[in-house]
């Protein structure tokens, strides 16, 4: 899985390398209930990803990548609003929680028809102060409603080291309507592979450790590097590794850097299982 098209980057999917023995997900950045202006929506959702992600960049990639899908991941930290400023967005517990999930559902319903979208990521980062009491029951009404429906197939969510709590009540809750965690372990700013193994024991404690995701921030915080490598072996002593999560394609298009999409690559070939040395 990895995340593309929330920084205006005109970043392109052919771009990124794709294994075709596995499934590659791009999740969108982001669908935000908010304007332009940056006013909350009450669960109207808007695309806000690079304009370069057309349907028709998506199935012309799927034409050529069969088990590529993609994903629009709601919310984010921010949005970058006509007033030229970013506004943080936070889960702002609306009046009716029962409006808000029949206000996403649709809104999110078309938007998921429109784009040719396979499913929806969970990332909300900023939640407001003392008890949250609506985050666990509109998102999981609203996961379940979009699966029940056959709207979507895939739904995860993104934790962080700050958002653990509400989002282990919502998979204690609805865990069973949830694929995958992408939690965000670059966050926790472990560098050294035995303590990033420690990391994941850890957050395997409070998710599933099946569904959960190691995840990989390019040229960003947390482990780097070949060390990232080195603790998804020390994972897969104990545990099966379903999947990794990278952020970001743009970060990896960004100009200036050189990696050449290397972190993707790498990433797929331990999941195929190939020693990417062999690879020319």
């Amino acid at each position: 899985m990895e995340y593309i098209g929330a920084t205006g980057i005109p970043i392109n999917m052919d771009d990124v390398p794709i294994r075709d023995g596995l499934d590659f997900y791009f999740i969108y950045g982001f669908a935000i209930d908010a304007d332009t202006e940056g006013n909350y929506n009450d669960g109207v959702f808007l695309p806000y990803w690079t304009s370069t992600l057309t349907p028709q960049a998506l199935q012309g990639v799927q034409e050529r990548h069969p088990k590529v899908k993609a994903m629009a991941s709601l919310a984010g930290w921010s949005v970058y609003t006509n007033q030229g400023k970013d506004k943080v967005i936070a889960w702002y517990n609306p009046k009716d929680p029962n409006k808000w999930v029949d206000n996403a559902f649709n809104s999110l319903s078309q938007l998921i028809k429109d784009n040719h979208l396979d499913g929806i990521d969970i990332d909300y980062e900023n939640f407001p102060v003392g008890k949250n009491n609506t985050f666990a029951y509109c998102i999981g009404e609203l996961i379940k409603r979009l699966k029940n429906s056959g709207v979507i197939n895939t739904a995860t969510i993104a934790p962080y080291y700050k958002t653990v709590g509400p989002y282990i009540e919502l998979f204690q809750k609805y865990g069973s309507f949830i694929d995958y965690v992408n939690h965000q372990f670059y966050t926790d700013k472990v560098i050294a592979p035995v303590k990033f193994v420690n990391d994941f024991v850890m957050r395997a404690s409070q998710f599933d450790p099946a569904k959960l995701l190691p995840s990989y921030e390019v040229d960003g915080r947390g482990i780097q590097g070949e060390g990232f490598f080195t603790a998804l072996g020390l994972i897969q002593k104990n545990f099966t590794v379903n999947g990794i999560m990278i952020f970001s394609a743009d970060a990896s298009a960004k100009p200036g850097n050189n990696n050449s999409y290397y972190y993707e690559s790498r990433s797929q070939d331990f999941l195929l299982g190939i020693n990417s040395s062999m690879i020319v």
